[in-house]
């Protein structure tokens, strides 16, 4: 917290000296500079070490060759201190704003905390080059930084990309609308957020069947490093009658220390089948065992009820993200098949048969056969066109453990 307190603390002064820079230089900077001088670049910088820079992030660079001037446009500036931050970020209300900075410096932050930061320059005519700077200039204002943050369709990147569409008339949008290689919004994030992989399997566990669409390169451009790609791809109009490529030149301006993201996302499926067969399988053989052994009594007991806690735990959390947020992408999560909150109702259950001579009770029995054949019915629903979420390895785990829960209480009543 330290750290990203002294992070804002620098970048709020960076932009006060450049406000302050920008005044007496109205005549010798961006500010007022003939699209001929101005030069526009996408500087992009790789994902960090924490959570929330896992995606990467970019800003538009306008620099006035003549004066030497650069700055750089982001719209990627949050603060942990707002009023009610916590509060509006578990709710999916989340203001985000928009920010300009000396381009030496942003770059130079971003390559001290290890990360690949590279530019590549744009050709742009004069006239979108100013457009471009007045647009920039116009948004960077109190009165019009501020915006409502969405992470897939309306973040830092994407509105990058939507100024960079705005000034060439669209040339984007048309030549990014082929579908993409297969990727989905989950995909992206379950790759992007690998390298801390309890935060992945959070995420991904809470997200609906909405974050499974397949998507087109436009779409798939919500994160810098496949917006840095599909620019490479992009053609514009040379002045002569015929095309150039959009990006004029790339340059590599720090190669970075922290590893790239993997360029696919792990496959669940297998590691877990196997956490299902050992924990699935554990759990039925103290369930059959339980009547008999007081070991395995309370082996199914004490874990049952852990799962049992964890299952309604879970389950609580995906609905309330349904029902009484905004984050869209959560809802109707399948998930709610395999882990439902009234699980929760278990846990005093499956304790009580701790005791020797212990019974299992006819709602206990009924709610868990009631899980286990939801749990049935989620996999079944693979081979249904209207089930499009991938959750093919919590099916895996959930359907495993259900059925033990289910088979444990039976065998105690």
């Amino acid at each position: 917290m330290r750290r990203e307190r002294l992070t804002r603390a620098l970048r709020r002064a960076a932009a006060l000296l450049l406000a302050l820079a920008l005044l007496p230089q109205a005549r010798a900077g961006i500010v007022d500079a003939p699209g001929d001088a101005l030069e526009i670049a996408l500087v992009t910088y790789g994902p960090g070490a924490i959570y929330w820079e896992r995606f990467g992030h970019d800003a538009i660079e306008v620099r006035d060759t003549a004066s030497g001037e650069a700055v750089a446009f982001n719209y990627g500036v949050f603060d942990f201190e707002q009023e009610n931050f916590l509060l509006n970020f578990a709710r999916g209300y989340m203001i985000y704003r928009m920010d300009a900075v000396p381009a030496a410096a942003d770059a130079a932050y971003y390559a001290s905390e290890g990360r690949r930061v590279t530019r590549q320059t744009l050709a742009l005519t004069p006239a979108q080059r100013a457009a471009l700077r007045d647009f920039l200039l116009w948004n960077v204002q109190p009165a019009h930084t501020r915006y409502r943050y969405e992470y897939f369709t309306d973040n830092c990147t994407t509105r990058v990309r939507d100024a960079l569409d705005r000034v060439l008339g669209g040339a984007i949008h048309r030549q990014t609308q082929a579908p993409s290689h297969g990727f989905t919004y989950r995909m992206h994030t379950d790759r992007l957020l690998a390298p801390q992989p309890a935060l992945m399997l959070l995420v991904d566990l809470g997200l609906g069947p909405d974050a499974d669409r397949r998507l087109s390169y436009w779409d798939e451009s919500f994160v810098p490093m496949v917006l840095m790609r599909v620019l490479r791809e992009v053609q514009v109009p040379d002045g002569h009658g015929g095309t150039q490529p959009l990006v004029m030149r790339e340059t590599q301006l720090d190669a970075g220390r922290l590893p790239a993201p993997p360029a696919l996302p792990p496959d669940l499926r297998l590691p877990f089948l196997i956490a299902a067969l050992l924990l699935g399988g554990g759990l039925a053989w103290a369930g059959h065992r339980a009547p008999v052994s007081r070991g395995a009594r309370l082996a199914f007991a004490c874990g049952g009820a852990l799962y049992a806690s964890l299952a309604g735990a879970a389950g609580l959390f995906m609905t309330l993200l349904w029902t009484v947020t905004e984050h869209r992408y959560a809802w109707a999560n399948e998930n709610l098949l395999l882990f439902d909150p009234l699980a929760l109702l278990l846990v005093p259950a499956l304790l009580r048969l701790a005791r020797a001579g212990a019974r299992s009770s006819r709602f206990a029995r009924a709610l868990a056969a009631l899980f286990a054949l939801a749990a049935g019915f989620a996999l079944f629903s693979k081979i249904l066109p209207w089930f499009v979420q991938q959750n093919l390895a919590w099916i895996e785990l959930g359907l495993a453990l259900n059925l033990a829960l289910a088979y444990g209480l039976w065998r105690r009543r």
